[in-house]
Parts: structure tokens; C-alpha cells; sequence
């Protein structure tokens, strides 16, 4: 079921996580999965280490693989039917982590996280190290092994209690989130048919907060990209602008993208970058690897630019109104010059729907409940995009609940251990509560 997804201000998706004032507070089966978070907080944030000491990263397949066998044992353990999705070789990644429970109770739930990490093999980060005052750095401490142990840690808390049974859910644990294999449509593919058979998507990435608040993720944007060629005529310098030798390649490409900055800027949550330029009379470009070489001479009219940028929005339509805005630019070609801009889809949108709010709802309920303050939902602009876009248009979901950390991507990249326990909590609350709604509830 395709949703529709209405784009409200910010402010009202603030003012939309207000909490009942009689909100609703802990059974007693929930809290025994509290003190049964408490009592194995040093299990999980062993288990974390183990996991970032392993390198994972997206090229290194068998690191990948190495995750996810340890992820496949705990999983096993706990009743669930698992699978090794390997992808077709000319995707050159490793494969996908799935795991299933069958039962006819509550919502239908997908669980989603991903196993990879940006640290290749040769990267200097390699090892889980404490930090003193409850942190730890390490590749993957953020994003996000520790949302991986916080997704097994509320199903492991679940599962001791009993209280798994007869619930239907899906784990997908991705081994390319940080760079997709291509074709989407193959990488995604099983994703996105778990993403239709599911009432609910919770993503597990880690999650935000700073001095306002702990905020809900009910929305992220999407990350495409785009490719500018310009072409110009190549001749002696001392003919510029004259109408036989024109503009020359790269004065037409600042002006496409000054036109794109005064012209296609301004919307509300569409943001588009131009990562890389290259410009002259010999110009090579590796879109993969994101380098090239450009040469030219100040005394030449340069012929060739190439520019390789992303666009980010809330929306398919939003996509599509900048795509367009950015053509009508590309369109109006200086004299002796061309241009042709090509967009390649990559994550979508996860929009802010209805049932995301009423999931941010619940969400901030079990915060409440467990004495924190209610959870607002957060600026769409403040994350990038994620797995759980692929699922957005199919089901409704609820993103970022992994631990708190900081540095993601970078040599700083650190966690909160000591958020691991409030996490986990919030975390196999809501899949109670989920497992025991009707699944045709709004």
C-alpha cells in the first residue's frame, strides 16, 4: 500500500509529539524487560566491542560476512529462521543478514540494520577503545553496530521472557548501507518486498539528541546525485566571447551553477551540492572512485567541464520539482556552448506521514514512561538518508533508535555505552507494544 505523505512545517511536527497527559506507564511485563536490561548491560556492550573489532567494512566481504555470523548465532539462538542473502557477483558486495519468526499476533514488523561500516581494511581505525565516563570510539561504535546490539538486545530481552511468541517479524541486516550495490532494484530488492509484507519498520541506526531533547526520527531525506557535462569550443583564448569562439566550456558551467544556487535553492529541506569539478581541454573523471585529472592553458579556451554533485529532499515530488528546476537552468547555453545534466536515483525519501507521528507517539509514551521527558520529532534536515527510505513508501516506520554517539564517519566516531541500557529498553517496549496491536490499528 502506497501512502500519501503531506509535508508539514517544522514546528507543527515539534508540536505533534505532545503526550497525553495521561500518559501510559509500564506493565508489569514490561518491566520485566526493564530489569532484564539492566541485569545484561555488560553482555551488550561486550558484544559491541567484539563486533568493532572486526573490520567490516562495505569492500572488505568477508569482514561483512564475519558480522553477520556472529549476528546469525544470537539470532538462531532466539527462535528465529535465518538466511544468507548472497547478491549477484557483478554487484561486487557481500550479501545481506535476514532472519524470520512466523506467528499471527499484532503488527507485522521489519527490523532493520546494516552490518558494514565507511572503514575499509587499510583504514588506520580498526579497534573498540573505552573512553572513560561511559564512552567508547571505534568504526561501527555509532553507525552502527551499536544499533545492531541494541535491535538483538530487545529481541534477546523479549525472547527470555516469553513474550516473543506468536509475534511476526523480520530482521534485515544490510552489508552495503554505507556504499549500495548496483543495481538498487538487486541490492534493495529483498528489502524492499520485507518493507511490503510489513505493518512496521523500525530502523536502528543511532539516535539524536543534544540539550532541547532525545528526538524521534519519523523522517529522512533522500540522497540522489547528478552529473553536469559542458562543452565548449576549444580555441585560442584571444577569441573568447566573440560570436564565432564563444564562452568557453567552464564560464558556462559557473553559470549553471550560479543559476542552480539563485534559482533552485530556497525550498524548504532540498539541498543539493556540487561535490566535484573539473574543467579544461583534457578532463577524465572516475564517478566511482569520485577523482580525475583536468588540463588546460590560460591561453586556451577550455572545451570540457564535468561536475558531479547529490541532491537531498523530504519527497519523490520534491525530487522531481528540483530535477526540473535544474534542467530549465542547464537549458539556456551561453554562445558556442552545450550542456547536459543526468540524475541516477539512490536512496529515497522516508517522508513524514500520519503513521510515523502516531509511531513518534508511542515512542515518546514509553520515554514518559520510563521517567524521561516526551520525544519531539526531529528536523528531517539533521539526518542523512538511510535503508529504511527503501521501506517508506510501503509501511510506516520509526528511524534512529540506536544508542547516542558522535563522529559518525570519521576517526572520532564514539558512543554512549551508557545510553545502550535506556535504548534497548525504549526499544523492546515498543516492539511489545507492536506485537500486541491489531495489525489493521491506526
Amino acid at each position: 500500500m502506497t501512502r500519501s505523505a503531506p509535508i508539514l512545517p517544522l514546528l507543527a511536527l515539534s508540536l505533534l509529539s505532545a503526550v497525553p497527559a495521561t500518559a501510559q506507564q509500564l506493565s508489569p511485563e514490561e518491566a520485566d524487560l526493564v530489569a532484564w536490561v539492566d541485569a545484561h548491560a555488560d553482555e551488550a556492550t561486550a558484544l559491541l566491542e567484539r563486533l568493532v573489532d572486526i573490520n567490516s567494512g562495505t569492500m572488505n566481504h568477508e569482514g561483512v560476512r564475519d558480522v553477520g555470523s556472529v549476528l546469525r548465532s544470537e539470532l538462531d539462538n532466539l527462535g528465529f529462521h535465518t538466511e544468507w542473502v548472497d547478491l549477484p557477483t557483478e554487484t561486487n558486495r557481500a550479501g545481506h543478514l535476514f532472519a524470520r519468526r512466523s506467528g499471527d499476533r499484532g503488527k507485522k514488523l521489519l527490523l532493520i540494520g546494516h552490518l558494514d561500516t565507511v572503514f575499509e581494511e587499510d583504514d588506520a581505525f580498526q579497534s573498540f577503545r573505552p573512553l572513560g565516563e561511559g564512552w567508547a570510539a571505534g568504526p561501527g561504535a555509532d553507525d552502527m553496530k551499536g544499533g545492531d546490539v541494541v535491535l538483538l538486545y530487545a529481541l534477546k530481552a523479549l525472547a527470555d521472557a516469553g513474550l516473543l511468541d506468536g509475534a511476526q517479524i523480520v530482521v534485515a541486516l544490510t552489508g552495503d548501507e554505507e556504499s549500495p550495490g548496483d543495481p538498487l532494484s538487486v541490492s534493495r530488492g529483498d528489502l524492499v518486498e520485507a518493507g511490503r509484507w510489513a505493518d512496521v519498520a523500525l530502523g536502528f541506526e543511532s539516535g539524536v539528541r543534544d540539550d532541547e531533547a532525545e528526538w524521534a526520527t519519523i523522517a529522512r531525506r533522500s540522497s540522489t546525485e547528478w552529473r553536469l557535462t559542458v562543452h565548449g569550443k576549444q580555441a585560442h583564448s584571444s577569441g573568447i566571447f566573440t560570436p564565432e569562439t564563444g564562452a568557453g566550456a567552464i564560464f558556462e558551467a559557473a553559470r549553471i551553477l550560479n543559476g542552480f544556487y539563485e534559482e533552485v535553492r530556497g525550498e524548504e529541506y532540498l539541498t543539493f551540492n556540487a561535490g566535484a569539478i573539473l574543467g579544461g581541454t583534457d578532463v577524465t573523471y572516475d564517478a566511482e572512485e569520485t577523482r580525475g585529472t583536468a588540463f588546460g592553458k590560460t591561453n586556451v579556451v577550455p572545451n570540457t567541464v564535468l561536475v558531479h554533485g547529490g541532491i537531498r529532499t523530504i519527497s519523490d515530488e520534491q525530487t522531481e520539482r528540483a530535477r526540473a528546476a535544474m534542467r530549465a537552468v542547464v537549458a539556456r547555453h551561453l554562445p558556442q556552448t552545450s550542456a547536459e545534466i543526468t540524475f541516477t536515483d539512490g536512496y529515497p525519501a522516508m517522508a513524514p506521514t500520519d503513521g510515523n507521528r502516531r509511531l513518534q507517539g508511542a515512542l515518546s509514551d514509553i520515554n514518559v514512561a520510563l521517567g524521561r521527558s516526551p520525544m519531539p520529532a526531529l528536523d528531517p534536515s539533521r539526518r542523512g538518508a538511510a535503508d529504511i527510505s527503501f521501506v517508506a513508501p510501503y509501511t510506516d516506520g520509526l528511524a534512529g533508535l540506536g544508542p547516542y554517539g558522535e563522529g559518525g564517519h570519521t576517526p572520532e566516531e564514539r558512543v554512549d555505552l551508557s545510553s545502550l541500557p535506556l535504548v534497548i529498553k525504549r526499544a523492546a517496549v515498543l516492539i511489545y507494544r507492536l506485537t500486541r496491536q491489531d495489525p489493521v490499528t491506526e
